[in-house]
């Protein structure tokens, strides 16, 4: 088995006094691939990412990142193993581009930033289209500029897990697809095992070797995308109807609504502004 696979066993969360967030969820995973995390709001998708990297500490199973549980690995000594990239910061930092991205370097470099990791931080901006912003300050951003670079920020690790919470949620289409090509890309160039949350069944489907259908705070299925993302599933898990065709040997999901029947633009439509 991979040196450095995920091995999540019987894995429950509950905050004090609350009902369970997670409830017996157990996965392995490992090696060079795409790991896209699916399923609506509220089952319990960010709260298992959280778990996993520490910043919540699960009320019951284990994670195990090559064989060590992460309870008793240190911050500093698992961040040089896992990334991660959240799906939305308040973090406004008083300090330009290149200097938040390098923040990542950190589990690497400690307090004394070198030139090969200045040099690692300027490729990752390059690979993300945002080298023009490296001097920029970092709170003058767009939110999809802004997004970009806390994702740099995770690249910059150079982790053999990146966990990543909603990564495109604020990038328009055409990025949508860039970032998560990327991620894709990445995770065969490095040997890195990419986990995404991810709303959109449709990127999914299109850039990932695995997904995880998530439901009633745990796992539904898990499988390849054609294996998963299907109308039966997303009729159960989504509560919504769908028509699934194969495009290019990959899903596609098209939506339907029973309750909604538009009407057909009229032969003069125009579009105006």
């Amino acid at each position: 088995m991979d040196a450095y696979e995920l091995d999540v066993r019987d894995l429950g969360f509950s905050y004090a006094g609350g009902s369970k967030i997670l409830d017996g969820v157990s996965l392995k995973i490992g090696g060079p691939q795409l790991i896209s995390i699916i399923g609506p709001n509220g089952v319990g998708k960010s709260t298992f990412i959280y778990c996993l990297n520490k910043i919540l500490s699960p009320t019951e199973g284990t994670v195990l990142v090559e064989g060590e549980d992460v309870k008793d690995i240190s911050i500093k000594n698992l961040s040089k193993k896992m990334g991660f990239v959240p799906h939305a910061t308040s973090d406004v930092f008083p300090m330009t581009v290149m200097d938040t991205v390098l923040m990542g370097r950190h589990p690497h470099s400690g307090r004394k930033i070198t030139d090969e990791d200045v040099m690692e931080a300027y490729n990752v901006l390059k690979l993300l289209d945002i080298g023009e912003f490296a001097m920029r300050p970092f709170d003058q951003l767009s939110a999809g500029q802004h997004q970009k670079v806390v994702l740099a920020r995770g690249l910059v690790q150079k982790p053999r897990i990146l966990l990543l919470d909603e990564p495109t949620s604020n990038l328009d289409i055409k990025h949508q697809m860039d970032v998560t090509r990327i991620l894709k890309e990445l995770s065969e160039k490095e040997s890195m095992t990419v986990v995404m949350i991810s709303h959109d069944l449709n990127i999914a489907a299109r850039y990932s070797d695995r997904v995880v259908m998530m439901y009633d705070h745990g796992i539904y299925c898990m499988g390849t995308p054609e294996e998963v993302i299907t109308e039966e599933n997303i009729s159960h898990v989504y509560k919504v109807e769908s028509k699934v065709v194969m495009d290019d040997g990959r899903p596609y999901v098209i939506l339907r609504d029973s309750k909604f029947s538009p009407k057909p633009a009229g032969p003069d439509s125009v579009c105006s502004l």
